[in-house]
């Protein structure tokens, strides 16, 4: 599993500059012996009154994502500040990876723009209460950089990872990872990619609206992963969570 997340890291590095999943060379930023030991809250239902997100996409749906203020408080704010501000309305999701990821948030629409509420990047809040199973919501960035407005959504199937294509995930590849057994569980069950675990801001899950993840993922893009038609953010509105 060395090999290959080598490789995909390689791969990410020379065709994703601008946006993100790198982490080429770059240090896990998790408490490896505390990873080890937290079990995953990415799967956490909302409760009533909670603050949540409704991404509605032009001809697809809706997107609901729970959010984590208490692991990544900086991200959170960030993204519901800009959605409060209509940052996110009519922007595009101009990358999409088939089991891998989905990524807008992009003002220019190709990757290198965006910035967060505070108009500079903002230091990356790795939580090892949060993975990048499928569903998984996090902040893209450059090489080295902080996190801004783009960010991203895993769409592996459940049991899938990544690796330049799609494949099964197996207990094996998750011993390369300081996991504890119930976020190896959590992978094999539902799918995801751990070795971006540690090197990003993960903020939030998708709860409901997964089936809508993946007809977007499943949509013909050219050779920079760019939708041959445009999937539109119509809007990403912040509201209370009705059960």
């Amino acid at each position: 599993m060395k090999l290959i997340k080598k490789i995909v890291t390689a791969v990410l590095c020379a065709t994703i500059v601008p946006m993100i999943l790198t982490g080429c060379g770059k240090e896990d930023l998790l408490d490896k012996k505390a990873q080890e030991s937290v079990a995953p809250a990415n799967f956490t239902a909302p409760e009533i009154g909670e603050k949540i997100a409704v991404i509605k996409v032009k001809d697809y749906g809706e997107i609901k994502i729970k959010f984590f203020p208490e692991y990544a408080a900086k991200g959170v704010e960030n993204f519901t500040s800009l959605a409060e501000m209509d940052y996110y309305d009519e922007l595009i999701f101009h990358r999409v990876i088939e089991g891998f990821v989905i990524q807008g948030g992009d003002p220019k629409g190709n990757g290198t723009g965006g910035n967060s509420v505070w108009g500079t990047d903002f230091d990356i809040e790795a939580s090892p209460n949060l993975y990048h199973f499928s569903g998984a919501v996090a902040y893209a960035h450059a090489q080295y950089g902080g996190n801004g407005s783009q960010f991203y959504i895993v769409c592996t199937q459940p049991g899938e990872t990544f690796n330049g294509t799609k494949m099964t995930l197996t207990e094996d590849m998750l011993g390369d990872y300081s996991l504890s057994d119930e976020a190896k569980k959590a992978y094999l069950e539902n799918g995801g990619v751990p070795f971006l675990d540690g090197g990003y801001t993960v903020f939030g899950q998708v709860f409901e609206g997964m089936d809508i993840v993946y007809e977007i993922a499943a949509v013909k893009v050219d050779e920079s992963d760019l939708p041959t038609k445009q999937v539109v953010i119509e809007s990403v509105e912040i509201v209370e969570y009705q059960g």
